[in-house]
């Protein structure tokens, strides 16, 4: 399997040569970074649709973290264009962080269709280095498709862990990568580099549920689903909820 994968790469190399020259002259980065936020605008609606009734279903449970005063102080991690809104419950107060700060204009939008939400603002942080956000201020934390592109695990769920109150909760929803033997883990093997171009540091081969079940939470609830059959390579996922 080991040749078929290098082989394959390397058409795909072939293939892609004008991304990977891009990238080898230091220009992919900013193309990527400008272009990443409208093609996640048509992503994020298809993925949405593929998965409204499990994320609706992930997401009913977020109220019961809310804080003594009752209303649910939520902090969405690579909040992206703001396509987990309208899943979050009526009257929660949400705090946006992502590192792309091309994202803003789109998340605006989204803000002005979820009039069943108190937005308090969008900061423009790495996931590891969340400093603007006070120690045990927020209920909840929310990534969806994060973990797979941060640069240090580990350290973004210290962030997570830092900024929870106690008995508050992480809620989690990523792909990961696919069980050996299967073709969505050969495919994920062959597309892998140029998807972490494309993708803006997407990977497709992350075991992020082994960063999670050892980070000290109290309590886990975790499991392995598969989303819809379209979304192809990164169907495998993992989601739950992490208590501090």
């Amino acid at each position: 399997m080991e040749l078929a994968v290098f082989l394959l790469r390397l058409l795909v190399g072939i293939l892609a040569f004008p991304v990977y020259l891009l990238h080898f002259l230091g220009f992919w980065s900013n193309i990527c970074k400008k272009l990443f936020p409208p093609s996640m605008v048509v992503f994020s609606a298809i993925y949405n649709h593929q998965t409204s009734s499990k994320k609706r279903e992930h997401f009913t449970n977020l109220q019961k973290f809310a804080g003594p005063s009752g209303k649910l102080s939520l902090l969405e991690l690579g909040c992206g264009t703001g396509a987990n809104f309208k899943f979050y419950p009526p009257g929660c107060r949400v705090t946006c962080v992502d590192p792309n700060p091309n994202f803003e204009k789109f998340l605006i939008k989204s803000v002005a269709e979820s009039r069943h939400l108190q937005f308090e603002r969008f900061v423009v942080a790495p996931g590891e280095d969340m400093h603007q956000v006070a120690d045990g201020s927020v209920d909840v934390v929310v990534t969806t498709t994060v973990l797979c592109s941060v640069k240090d695990q580990e350290q973004v769920i210290k962030e997570v862990r830092r900024v929870l109150r106690p008995g508050g909760a992480f809620c989690f929803w990523e792909h990961v990568i696919a069980k050996p033997s299967t073709w969505t883990y050969f495919w994920q093997q062959v597309f892998h580099p140029l998807w972490f171009l494309l993708f803006g540091g997407c990977n497709l081969t992350r075991e992020s549920w082994k960063t999670i079940e050892q980070a000290g939470f109290s309590q886990l609830q975790l499991q392995h689903v598969q989303t819809s059959p379209i979304l192809g390579l990164v169907r495998p996922h993992i989601i739950g909820y992490a208590v501090k």
